[in-house]
């Protein structure tokens, strides 16, 4: 594997000459983000660079793990400004306000509204927070009518120690909110692939501050969830997680609470906020490949063909994918698309924090009016 540096040089070099005002890094927990930031700094000297670890990436050749993708964009057809939130844990409304009315001011002085038809919003937040509820919907209160999408950064399946990046800064426990206005034409979009069972499991014990469920059903939470979806506690792991989600029904939609990992006192840790009363519903897969074809065709009819999409992909549907072999086939429909992104420890779309969805941003190509 290329150090960091030799890393950082490659991607620049296939990049190529360019008038960029902005560079997006998703890399892989191999760099080092100290070193890494450093790196794209000299790289790329006057841009503004912001970005995050992973869970796995996702690039030209479809998904990959220990990578480096950088989306560049130029000035050219875009005006991207950028705010580091840091203490994340202690983030709200009125902290949320101050950071957008900032990034606004940027644009234009005295800017308040900014269209949702040429603006989005941007967050990539620490994925282990567990703060990522609170920001998205203070973020997206204060925002109005602009969409916000965005991810929540990983280390690979080990749950241990995530990094952001900001204009040469290395932040844990923060985000990076981007405010972009374009003139190409986009869509933000979010799909997922799982349907209710008849199963219910009840959260009757949890520590609801560091997101671990204790029991379900009034028995132990890995021992009961095991026995739900007809395997031993032992044979618990990642691909059962992705395979059988949990979901709670949140006014007439169905919304992923998925497991993150399970602990050696038989608890459960979860990607998401969590409760005790939360009534959780066994969830089924579909077919991945057809929901996801599904979701991306219509991007392309609704944008007359897709120039590129920006993608936050669950860690989850990863490993769902592998699992059914079909990796290959989802590697080929990414391509296909010009999906380029990363795996995440949960996805943001407007006011939600979700799991086990694809969210993201699909641009079409851009108009040029004719001269007369």
């Amino acid at each position: 594997m290329p150090s960091t540096r030799d890393a950082v040089l490659e991607a620049r070099a296939a990049l190529g000459p360019g008038d960029y005002q902005h560079i997006i890094a998703f890399f892989g927990i191999d760099h080092d983000a100290e070193a890494l930031s450093q790196s794209l700094t000299a790289a790329f000297p006057g841009v503004s660079v912001c970005g995050c670890s992973t869970a796995g990436e996702i690039g030209p050749s479809g998904m990959m793990q220990g990578a480096l993708i950088l989306i560049a964009f130029p000035h050219k057809g875009f005006r991207i400004h950028s705010e580091l939130l840091t203490d994340i844990a202690h983030f709200g409304v009125e902290r949320a306000t101050q950071a957008v009315r900032e990034i606004k001011s940027r644009f234009s002085p005295g800017t308040e509204r900014l269209s949702r038809d040429t603006t989005f919003a941007l967050l990539l937040v620490d994925g282990l927070s567990n703060a990522e509820e609170n920001i998205v919907a203070a973020i997206n209160w204060a925002l109005d009518d602009v969409e916000l999408i965005g991810g929540s950064a990983g280390d690979g399946i080990c749950f241990h120690r995530t990094a952001l990046i900001h204009n040469g800064r290395v932040e844990q426990r923060s985000a990076v909110l981007m405010l972009v206005e374009t003139d190409y034409p986009f869509r933000v979009f979010k799909t997922q692939n799982f349907e209710p069972t008849g199963t219910k499991l009840v959260v009757t014990g949890a520590d609801s501050e560091n997101r671990i469920v204790h029991e379900l059903n009034a028995e132990p939470a890995a021992r009961e969830y095991a026995a739900a979806i007809g395997i031993r506690t032992d044979d618990l792991g990642p691909f059962s997680f992705a395979s059988h989600p949990l979901v709670v029904k949140v006014g007439g939609d169905y919304y992923c609470r998925s497991i993150r990992n399970m602990n050696p006192d038989g608890s459960l840790s979860f990607f998401c906020a969590i409760d005790e009363g939360l009534v959780f519903t066994v969830a089924r897969p579909r077919d991945i490949l057809s929901a996801t074809e599904a979701a991306l065709s219509e991007l392309d009819q609704a944008l007359g063909g897709v120039d590129l999409v920006v993608g936050f992909d669950c860690i989850l549907r990863r490993l769902d994918a592998e699992s059914r072999q079909i990796r290959h086939q989802m590697d080929a429909l990414y391509r296909k698309y010009g999906v380029t992104g990363f795996h995440t420890y949960g996805e943001q779309f407007n006011a939600m924090h979700l799991n086990q969805t694809l969210t993201g941003i699909a641009f079409g190509q851009r108009v040029v009016p004719s001269e007369a």
